[in-house]
């Protein structure tokens, strides 16, 4: 399989994914109904009878489930079509040098809008927190693109942009499981499929970062870094797909 991995497969493989990416988006805005989770935030505020400061919260904006779905499928169908075309030069010419910086960036914005929906889901409302998550997950995948540019300039692989992106990425998924562990703790456990969609999107993020390993250590048909591309492909849409299906079947379905 690995053999017949190339330039030419990849560009067929990125059009049928930027296709299969689309066709769910729209699938999710057409099928789902409307769910809008409000998004809040903190502050505090002066009470007269007590004399003291007290926290409070106030409803910023609402934000719609399906369309949040939807738009991490449809930045993932850009990328794709993006690399499959007018892009697809320099595409070829930076994989021929183990770098990617299309994917990267891409994930930047998919991956951190996927962790924030998962992260509404089990409760997490306030805005700069959720910003944060954004951060954090858009960061460990900029690491990524960093572990890819700064090895070209070294004979031993250097793991420190990996291990700085695996930190910065483990921290969201912290958040989430205190907030999932909180509210089964005071008796309004999270909905069964809250919890298969953490430990199913928990482990294909690990994926990614496994294949990444596998890619510098040139383990079996991973010595051909277009292999470890044509993976993240696969990955990414399977990913995708498991998440926005199971927050479909659990929420969204009318």
């Amino acid at each position: 399989m690995h053999k017949t991995i190339n330039a030419k497969s990849l560009r067929l493989y990125n059009i049928l994914a930027g296709f299969v990416h689309l066709a769910q988006g729209i699938a999710i805005l057409i099928l789902s109904k409307e769910f809008l989770l409000h998004v809040s935030g903190s502050f505090l505020q002066f009470n007269p009878t007590s004399q003291s400061l007290e926290p409070a919260t106030t409803t910023l904006f609402d934000v719609s489930l399906p369309w949040l779905v939807a738009v991490f499928f449809f930045l993932s169908a850009i990328a794709h079509f993006s690399v499959a075309t007018f892009y697809n030069n320099q595409y070829v010419k930076l994989l021929a040098q183990g770098i990617n910086k299309a994917r990267w960036i891409e994930y930047a914005f998919s991956a951190s809008i996927m962790m924030v929906a998962i992260s509404l889901l089990v409760g997490v409302y306030d805005f700069m927190s959720l910003v944060m998550i954004f951060g954090l997950v858009a960061i460990m995948n900029l690491m990524g693109l960093a572990m890819e540019v700064y090895n070209q300039t070294t004979r031993k692989t250097n793991w420190l942009s990996f291990w700085i992106g695996c930190f910065a990425g483990i921290i969201p998924w912290i958040v989430i499981a205190f907030y999932m562990w909180l509210g089964a703790d005071q008796g309004s456990a999270a909905p069964t499929f809250v919890y298969w969609i953490f430990v199913s999107i928990f482990l294909f993020f690990n994926c990614f970062a496994i294949n990444m390993v596998l890619q510098y250590k040139k383990v079996g048909p991973w010595k051909n870094y277009l292999y470890g591309e044509f993976v993240y492909i696969i990955l990414s849409l399977v990913a995708k797909s498991l998440l926005a299906w199971q927050v479909f079947a659990g929420t969204l379905r009318p």
